[in-house]
């Protein structure tokens, strides 16, 4: 059953979140991620707002943790770490 990231964040540095840009599909292909929304037009209804949403699809659960986990994201967060904020969730699917 497939599993999804639910991720929303906000860049304080864009140049700086490059480098996490440049890591991170890295740990997405090794996974074999799917993007199902990235960025574009969003209103946020309730709770914070933030700058970007994105949607990923991963075979599992397992997949999706283990891709979070994995070295190559965590290589990527730690770039990310002091120039954004982010929210990232996994969820099982139907």
């Amino acid at each position: 059953m497939a599993a999804y990231w639910i991720a929303h964040v906000t860049i304080h540095d864009p140049a700086q979140y490059q480098h996490y840009m440049d890591l991170a599909p890295a740990a997405f292909k090794q996974f074999n991620a799917r993007f199902l929304a990235r960025g574009g037009e969003a209103t946020a209804l309730e709770g914070a707002t933030f700058q970007k949403h994105v949607l990923i699809e991963f075979d599992d659960y397992q997949s999706a943790l283990a891709c979070y986990h994995s070295e190559a994201y965590q290589r990527a967060r730690a770039e990310r770490a002091s120039v954004a904020e982010a929210m990232i969730a996994i969820v099982d699917g139907l």
